[in-house]
C-alpha cells in the first residue's frame, strides 16, 4: 500500500530587475510557484491507480516527487508503512519510475540497457538473465534486443524503458505518460504489460491522458487540478460525480466543478 498525503512543492518564479515576475497563474504567489499545493491519494497491493489532471496540473511533479527525485515541501508518502521521504535510498530499491524521457543510453543495445539498469540494482548475472528474458517476452522485445538504443523506434524504446524501469521487481511502479505517441499495437502491449501487475499485487500507478486507458485498466483514479487533489476514488464515483457515464464527461464535469 502505498500512502500519500498532503504532498505540496513551490518553485522559485524568475525575477525581473529584481522584482518577481507578473503573476500568469493562480499559483503564482510571493514569488514562487506553488506546483503541487495538496494532493492526497492511496493505491493498494494490486490496484492500478490513473493520475489524471489537464497540461500543467501537477501530476509530472507528483510522480517526481513519488520516485524521490524531487523532494516536497510539505506532505508524506508512506509505502508499507515505511516513510520513504526519510528513507529515500530504501524507497529508489523499491520503486520503478518511468519518466517521461526514456533515459535510455544510445550507444548500448536494448538488451544492454536493460542489463546496465539491473546491475546497478545489484542483480546477480544468472537472475538478471532470467528477469531479461522474461521482459523481453512479455513486452515482445526479442526480436530488436540487440539493436543500438538509438536506432529503435519511438515504440521499441519505450518498452526498453519499461523494461529497465521493473527489471529489479520494483515493489512500486510509477508510469508517467507511458503510451504517449506510441501505435495501436505496441500501446496494447504496454497496457497488458501494466494489467498483468494486478496478478503481482504490486501498486501501479500511472498518468495518462487517454481515459480509455483508464476505464480499461484502473481500479481507482486520482484527479489533479491546479496542483490540488479534485477527486479520488473508483471510476464509478467519477461518473457518478461528473455527473455522466461517459468517462470524458465525467472528467471535465469534475473540472468545472472545481472551477
Amino acid at each position: 500500500m502505498i500512502e500519500v498525503t498532503g504532498l505540496a512543492k513551490r518553485f522559485r518564479l524568475p525575477s525581473r530587475g529584481g522584482k518577481a515576475a507578473p503573476a500568469l497563474d493562480p499559483r503564482d504567489r510571493d514569488g514562487w510557484f506553488h506546483a503541487v499545493r495538496d494532493v492526497s491519494f492511496s493505491c493498494a497491493p494490486g490496484e492500478v491507480l490513473g493520475l489524471l489532471g489537464p497540461n500543467g496540473a501537477g501530476k509530472t511533479t507528483t510522480l517526481r516527487l513519488l520516485s524521490t527525485a524531487l523532494k516536497p515541501d510539505a506532505g508524506s508518502i508512506r509505502a508499507n508503512g515505511v516513510d520513504l521521504l526519510h528513507n529515500p535510498l530504501v524507497a529508489r530499491q523499491h520503486i520503478g519510475f518511468l519518466s517521461g524521457s526514456t533515459g535510455l543510453y544510445g550507444r548500448l543495445t536494448a538488451r544492454e540497457n536493460v542489463e546496465y539498469f539491473g546491475r546497478l540494482h545489484g542483480m546477480r548475472a544468472a537472475h538478471l538473465k532470467r528477469r531479461c528474458d522474461e521482459l523481453f517476452d512479455l513486452l515482445q522485445m526479442h526480436e530488436y534486443g540487440n539493436k543500438r538504443a538509438d536506432q529503435l523506434s519511438t515504440g521499441m524504446k519505450q518498452k526498453c524503458a519499461i523494461a529497465r524501469t521493473v527489471v529489479h521487481e520494483p515493489k512500486i511502479v510509477i508510469l508517467d505518460e507511458p503510451t504517449t505517441g506510441l501505435d495501436v499495437m505496441a500501446a496494447k502491449v504496454l497496457l497488458d504489460f501494466i494489467a498483468s501487475y494486478k496478478a503481482l499485487r504490486v501498486p501501479l500507478i500511472f498518468s495518462t491522458h487517454h481515459l480509455h486507458e483508464v476505464e480499461k485498466l484502473c481500479d481507482r483514479v486520482c484527479i489533479i487540478n491546479h496542483g490540488k487533489t479534485a477527486f479520488h476514488g473508483t471510476v464509478d464515483a467519477l461518473r457518478q460525480l461528473g455527473g455522466s457515464a461517459d468517462l470524458y464527461d465525467a472528467f471535465v464535469g469534475v473540472i468545472h466543478r472545481e472551477a
